[in-house]
């Protein structure tokens, strides 16, 4: 069953320093487990992305201590600094028995919603976008999110699928999800469609 609660945490690495942090990190993360917690690297470069589920708030400060000792390991190699935010579970169209999806691949597709227009965007999703995803075979795993605490506010959907990227990206590049998405911008997100982007991860700690 999909986490309460998410805490991504993810950062752009120096180039050829990838592999090293993701190592060091894999190494800090077995020295205090966290159960449900992955690593991910993206697909389309060298940001790297933990994905923590937290059962309460009240976890929160022993996940810090943790990331102390991450920056004190890994910081010489990054180029950013370390993006996080915490969000709050809403509903699944596609459950996961496990706090977070335990796929092959996850992504990341994150809306900003107009907040006059998010109880019809909450509806309206449900015979739209939710539609398309519990009839699409390649989708294992679609959760609905919604920011708690973050500096990118909105709706995220955090969606695990273990067939190739290509399989996967035709459900969301079809005539009829374009269509949704056009439908979407027009009247639900902040800045029509460039209130939304996706982010592409392969597994990277197991």
């Amino acid at each position: 069953m999909s986490s309460p609660l998410l805490v991504l945490n993810e950062v752009a690495v120096a180039p050829g320093k990838a592999d090293q942090v993701l190592a060091e990190w894999s190494a800090l993360n077995q020295k205090e487990p966290v159960p449900g917690r992955a690593l991910y690297r993206s697909v389309e470069g060298d940001n790297l992305l933990e994905v923590t589920p937290v059962g309460d708030l009240a976890e929160l400060a022993a996940l810090t201590k943790g990331w102390q000792k991450l920056w004190e390991g890994v910081s010489a190699d990054l180029v950013t600094d370390f993006r996080r935010q915490l969000l709050e579970f809403v509903e699944a169209p596609k459950d996961t028995a496990e706090p977070v999806p335990t796929t092959r691949y996850l992504q990341l597709r994150h809306i900003e919603v107009k907040p006059r227009e998010y109880a019809d965007y909450r509806a309206w999703r449900e015979n739209t976008i939710f539609d398309v995803v519990r009839g699409a075979a390649e989708v294992t795993a679609f959760l609905a999110y919604h920011s708690l605490v973050s500096s990118e506010p909105g709706v995220m959907f955090v969606s695990g699928f273990d067939v190739a990227p290509e399989e996967y990206q035709a459900v969301f590049t079809s005539p009829r999800y374009q269509e949704i998405v056009q439908q979407a911008g027009d009247r639900f997100i902040v800045g029509g469609e460039s209130g939304l982007y996706t982010r592409l991860y392969q597994r990277a700690d197991g």
